[in-house]
């Protein structure tokens, strides 16, 4: 796929009668939002103030993602796909995305987000967190005790999934596992760093056995 940016000039407009499919996916998870039609000024717009716009078959019109409830789409990136008809968005929704709602125009996030896709949101999550302080959090009460109390959060959790997996059951390892993962994220935040580092550093390992 392209960036729209660098190739915009090679959008096929006349397949759909001056409307192209956007295919809208959560910029962090992968989950798939929504699906709308765009025509040059819907995309146009969308790409001037930031919000997600699409075409309006049935209004006639365009029409802003959440205009009405306020559940907007905050655009981050725009790609184009190998035909130059198809665009993939991805963006950040401001509250749920379909009008029954849910995350997802195709159901329950659980059933359509990529089987790690939480992980990303978490992760994000962790790092608000740690810019904004919400009085009462337990996430910002681990960031206020220091790196030292964070590491040993770390170092407590190690030790008790490693003795669940030894001596306990499946459900008291994944319980313990997903509290180690979560202590690990916010240690990862205190330094600046996040699980897209780890990830990266686990692919580039990967590269180099293959």
């Amino acid at each position: 796929m392209t960036d729209i940016n660098t190739d915009i000039v090679r959008l096929d407009w006349s397949k759909g009668d001056g409307l192209l499919p956007a295919v809208i996916q959560h910029w962090l998870s992968g989950e798939v939002l929504m699906l709308g039609y765009m025509n040059a000024e819907a995309l146009a717009q969308t790409q001037r103030e930031g919000k997600v716009t699409f075409y309006s078959r049935s209004k006639q019109r365009l029409w802003t993602k959440g205009e009405s409830s306020g559940h907007v789409l905050l655009l981050k990136s725009i790609r184009i796909d190998c035909d130059a008809d198809t665009l993939l968005i991805q963006a950040e929704p401001h509250g749920p995305t379909c009008h029954l709602g849910t995350s997802s125009c195709f159901g329950e996030s659980a059933q359509v987000r990529p089987p790690l896709g939480f992980l990303a949101k978490l992760d994000h999550l962790v790092e608000r967190r740690y810019t904004e302080r919400p009085a009462g959090s337990y996430t910002t009460s681990l960031f206020e005790g220091g790196i030292r109390r964070m590491a040993q959060k770390v170092g407590e959790e190690g030790v008790e999934t490693a003795l669940a997996a030894v001596a306990q059951d499946d459900e008291a390892l994944l319980g313990e596992a997903a509290d180690l993962v979560f202590h690990l994220m916010v240690a990862l935040r205190a330094r600046g760093l996040g699980m897209a580092d780890v990830e990266r550093v686990l692919a580039a390992r990967h590269q180099k056995a293959a």
